[in-house]
């Protein structure tokens, strides 16, 4: 997740906003659930309105949030699926509040009535993260279901009276990119503490037409939009939170910004984007699917790295000589093409590594085909790759009961 306004706000305050450092553990999201009742289109964990058998029983979950405790996890999203269709939600909530955990819980808003409301608010979650796809009729077809976009929204109206901490979320593409100014007015109309951009990520067309693609043209008018709103939030003194995931080159594009925005804080802000290091998959953020099986990150469910049944998750996350495992702890990662000559590698860390995975049907270390900036941005001349000192991750590593489909959310 990168953390938008708090550089935008160093940039405008410079020594106001702390560097960031190295968080105790990873953060953790826990699909708890697989059952949903919405068929979303970008649904990364493929949901249906169905009970899934070998869900962790309450008891399990238990075990796993004493283990994660002990571990240092500073952060635990609770997802799904709907985490909400979970019987024992409350009581789960519950129990990570009870241990110090940071709690967020990641939902599509539809249940959450005035019933349900008072049970968060007992709960006493730290956020509550709702996703709109757009204004009604696209967010609806999003979601194949008639109502879900005011059903959604009002659920963001009853956290926000019961003064639980709320977020939209909403993933960019190419059917929905025109209604982002829309869902940005809205968060201001209603005073919304928090927006989340996730990118839809698409393969790219080859370097040579990087810079007029339009989906890459999309994203970077998304990111302009997003840079002139938190600066204009950050001078009036508004409280609104922007953060963006899924493509970790927002932090380069935000470097590129501040130079010809903020030229005598660039440099200094360029330090603050090296110590965040970007993306973070197998380091600092994890995943636990609905069976207890760990993920080095939800874009990554086709990629089991052992399961809380058999072991704890502790163990699994810092005894691993997984090959993926240690390539992302590798420093720099051991990436390749424009990523590895790239003059940035050490803000964007390598961008997302699961797209590469995919197109190359096992190689996690090829260049990110996501990546909206152009050659001459990133310092890149097509020149000699860089050393490969990692062997690829082939595909047979993988798990072929499931599939993921990079295109979803995160939170």
């Amino acid at each position: 997740m990168f953390r938008l306004t708090q550089y935008v706000r160093e940039l405008v305050h410079p020594g106001s906003q702390r560097k960031p450092g190295t968080p105790p553990g990873p953060v953790v999201i826990w699909n708890l659930i697989r059952r949903c009742n919405l068929l979303c289109k970008h649904c990364y964990s493929i949901s249906a309105d169905t009970d899934f058998k070998g869900e962790l029983s309450t008891e399990e979950v238990f075990t796993v949030l004493d283990d994660l405790k002990k571990f240092r996890v500073p952060a635990l999203i609770l997802s799904g699926g709907e985490p909400l269709m979970r019987p024992d939600i409350y009581e789960i909530g519950a129990r990570c509040k009870e241990l110090g955990i940071y709690t967020g819980l990641s939902t599509n808003g539809t249940l959450i009535d005035e019933e349900v409301i008072e049970k968060l608010k007992e709960v006493g979650f730290d956020y509550v993260g709702i996703s709109l796809d757009g204004l009604e009729e696209t967010h609806d077809e999003f979601r194949q279901k008639k109502g879900a976009f005011a059903a959604s929204f009002r659920a963001v109206e009853l956290c926000h009276e019961a003064g639980i901490k709320v977020g939209l979320r909403f993933t960019l593409t190419q059917d929905n990119a025109h209604e982002l100014p829309a869902l940005l007015d809205i968060s201001k109309e209603y005073d919304i503490e928090k927006f989340y951009l996730s990118h839809l990520n698409y393969a790219g067309r080859g370097n040579k037409n990087r810079e007029d693609d339009a989906f890459h043209r999309t994203t970077r008018d998304a990111l302009d939009l997003l840079l002139k709103e938190a600066l204009q939030d950050v001078k009036e003194g508004r409280d609104r939170e922007f953060v963006t995931g899924n493509n970790d080159a927002d932090g380069v594009y935000l470097y590129k910004w501040a130079q010809k925005e903020f030229p005598e804080q660039a440099e200094h802000i360029r330090e603050y984007l090296e110590a965040w290091g970007g993306n973070a998959s197998g380091l600092y953020i994890a995943n636990i699917d609905n069976l207890g099986t760990v993920h080095p990150d939800t874009f990554w469910w086709n990629y089991d790295l052992g399961n809380v049944r058999d072991k704890p998750f502790s163990d699994i996350w810092s005894q691993t000589d997984d090959p993926l495992m240690v390539g992302f702890r590798q420093q720099p990662r051991p990436v390749k093409g424009r990523c590895g000559e790239c003059e940035f590698l050490k803000i964007c860390g390598g961008n997302t590594r699961v797209r590469s995975y995919q197109l190359t049907g096992g190689d996690p270390w090829a260049e990110d085909p996501a990546c909206y900036l152009t050659d001459a941005e990133i310092g890149y001349d097509g020149g000699v790759e860089r050393l490969k000192v990692m062997p690829y991750v082939h595909a047979d590593r993988v798990k072929k009961v499931r599939t993921v489909d990079p295109r979803g959310e995160n939170v």
